[in-house]
């Protein structure tokens, strides 16, 4: 699978090493979405933020369009959009879309993160201090 990466005044570069990989379930089920919702020119936002047990905690969203300093990553023509911040955060990191039996969802594979909760929505990092929460039991998700 190819990763197009782009800024947002629309200059192309292909990526070697790619910012973040979307795995085809995960793309689809955007795509799935975005027709749904009758959205077919919208992006996905990745971010992430502070909060959660962990301490950081991961969020998207459905947007028109990029921010300047986004960057753009496009896989099979969907394109995610990732601010700066959240970039430090999730470079190298693998999106998923799981479903088990307790329910699907997205799952985020984050090379990045030192320990995560166990409801996979928060994490951290080596550099964002120690978890306040002991756990899953503390999500508010």
């Amino acid at each position: 699978m190819s990763v197009i990466e782009h800024d947002a005044i629309q200059t192309e570069t292909i990526e070697t090493t790619p910012i973040l990989t979307v795995t085809p379930v995960a793309v689809g089920i955007v795509r799935d979405l975005l027709e749904k919702r009758n959205i077919p020119n919208h992006a996905l936002r990745v971010f992430v933020s502070g909060g959660g047990c962990s301490g950081l905690q991961y969020g998207m969203a459905f947007e028109e369009s990029a921010r300047d300093y986004d960057k753009v990553v496009e896989v099979d023509g969907v394109r995610l959009l990732i601010d700066p911040t959240s970039l430090m955060y999730l470079q190298g990191a693998t999106i998923d879309y799981v479903d088990s039996l307790m329910g699907g969802g997205f799952r985020i594979d984050n090379p990045n993160a030192v320990s995560s909760c166990g409801c996979g929505h928060s994490f951290r990092t080596s550099g964002s201090g120690e978890s306040s929460g002991g756990g899953c039991g503390s999500c508010s998700h």
